[in-house]
């Protein structure tokens, strides 16, 4: 397969980055992994603007990442929380990812500020690529990418 032959258009990766591909996104993401659901909450731990907080939740929302629950605190009007959908929790080996990469080559001097580790063992949590068959792929180079029917092809040659 010649990948540049291809439409990259349709590409998995492009649609998912349309949902989750800007920087407050996937911290909020965080956010919500971690528990924090009220908008305040998130606002005043990723110190994220109102205006840009609501477009971020608006657009989760309507991607069915995450869903608005109303809640009342007494005397207080109903307001908004934000919990993950099925389809949201689906990140999480995304967002295990994302952490263990900046572990290994972002982390301070002191090494990583956090560790998730498994509730049951206690062990470190770590994101792991395997084949339907349960074969560990560590590199591209043992996977081969083919094109399924939903491929197009691309109208123009690649310059360059």
């Amino acid at each position: 397969m010649d990948w540049l032959e291809f439409d990259t258009a349709g590409c998995s990766i492009q649609r998912t980055l349309d949902v989750i591909g800007e920087k407050w996104t996937v911290l909020i993401l965080r956010e919500t992994f971690n528990g924090v659901r009220r908008f305040d909450q998130i606002r005043d731990h990723v110190g994220v603007s109102d205006p840009m907080l609501s477009d971020r939740l608006r657009k989760l929302v309507t991607a069915g990442v995450l869903e608005a629950k109303p809640y009342r605190e007494p005397g207080r009007r109903v307001r908004k929380e934000y919990r993950l959908t099925d389809k949201g929790l689906d990140l999480y080996p995304v967002m295990i990812s994302l952490l263990r990469w900046g572990d290994e080559h972002r982390a301070g001097a002191d090494g990583p500020p956090l560790e998730v580790t498994h509730r049951d063992c206690g062990r470190p949590i770590r994101a792991v690529v395997e084949c339907a068959a349960g074969h560990t792929v560590s590199s591209p180079r043992e996977a081969v990418t083919s094109p399924t029917r939903a491929a197009t092809m691309r109208t123009a040659p690649v310059r360059g």
